[in-house]
């Protein structure tokens, strides 16, 4: 296998929003997609709140991968948290999604980073038996709580 990475330009708005629609697509929520192009440039190139790189497989994007830095007040130090880790179907099982991974593991390890996290959902049997197949250990005793539209704009008008 022989895989490059490329970080994401501003320019790469529109093969962004792609890749996310082709994973909300598969995830089964492509309805809940509401990121525009210009939503991505302003989040992702000028408030540089997260960071997205592709998988580049004889010069074609074959996957891509959103992600950010969170913080554990435990470890006392940064993580990075996967947000979105995506191959197109037609490549996986070519060792992509373990490449990408360990890319995502090398910048956590080069920013001294503590912990590498990312959420799955709980029908998603291939990605679950891939993640275990590189030793991540799912948090069973953890929920993930969200806030968001309404609830969110009233709680912070409260």
């Amino acid at each position: 296998m022989n895989v490059a990475f490329r970080y994401a330009a501003e320019t790469d708005t529109g093969l962004l929003l792609q890749f996310i629609r082709e994973l909300a697509e598969y995830e089964r929520l492509l309805d809940d997609v509401v990121a525009t192009e210009d939503t991505l440039r302003e989040w992702l190139f000028e408030k540089k709140r997260a960071e997205a790189f592709f998988a580049v497989a004889d010069g074609t994007e074959v996957g891509f991968a959103v992600f950010f830095h969170n913080f554990s007040t435990f470890v006392g130090r940064a993580g990075i948290f996967i947000e979105d880790l995506y191959v197109k179907p037609e490549h996986r099982g070519c060792g992509y999604g373990r490449a990408m991974v360990k890319k995502i593991a090398q910048i956590a390890s080069e920013r001294g980073c503590g912990r590498l996290e990312w959420s799955c959902l709980d029908w998603n049997e291939p990605s679950i038996r891939f993640y275990l197949s590189l030793g991540a250990q799912p948090m069973d005793e953890w929920t993930v709580y969200r806030m968001a539209g309404d609830t969110l704009k009233n709680m912070a008008a409260e």
